[in-house]
């Protein structure tokens, strides 16, 4: 079962689940909060219990806020790509073959057919490394 509560300009998500103890969490990038509570538990006790926790709440939603964001790619080459957490630079190759992507080193090295875009550039890189 799945309930909200406000509390001031804080929306939060309360599910109530098989569990023994109540859980906090603040979700980013938008800093969602949601409380998983013991089926028992009634929503004022879990109203104070949030009240109480207003404080860090608010902290972590400014900390995902304050953190920097991937800027937009353009698909452009030796411009930077994270693949696993780790950065690649794109090296793109217009070819008429099947599309591919190999990692190598520090590179990445796009292979696409000549005038793609860079919706198909995304698609197939996206397709190839997740």
């Amino acid at each position: 079962m799945t309930t909200q509560i406000k509390l001031g300009d804080i929306t939060v998500d309360v599910v109530f689940k098989d569990i023994k103890n109540i859980h906090l969490s603040v979700y980013p990038p938008a800093g969602r909060v949601k409380i998983s509570a013991p089926l028992r538990m009634n929503i004022e006790t879990i109203r104070v219990f949030a009240i109480s926790k207003i404080g860090w709440i608010k902290k972590k939603q400014k900390k995902f806020q304050e953190q920097e964001r991937e800027t937009h790619r353009e698909y452009l080459d030796l411009e930077s790509h994270y693949v696993w957490g780790r950065r690649y630079l794109l090296k793109i190759i217009e070819i008429n073959e099947v599309p591919s992507v190999e990692l190598k080193h520090k590179m990445m090295i796009l292979r696409v057919r000549p005038g793609a875009d860079d919706k198909k550039k995304q698609a197939i890189i996206d397709a190839m490394v997740s």
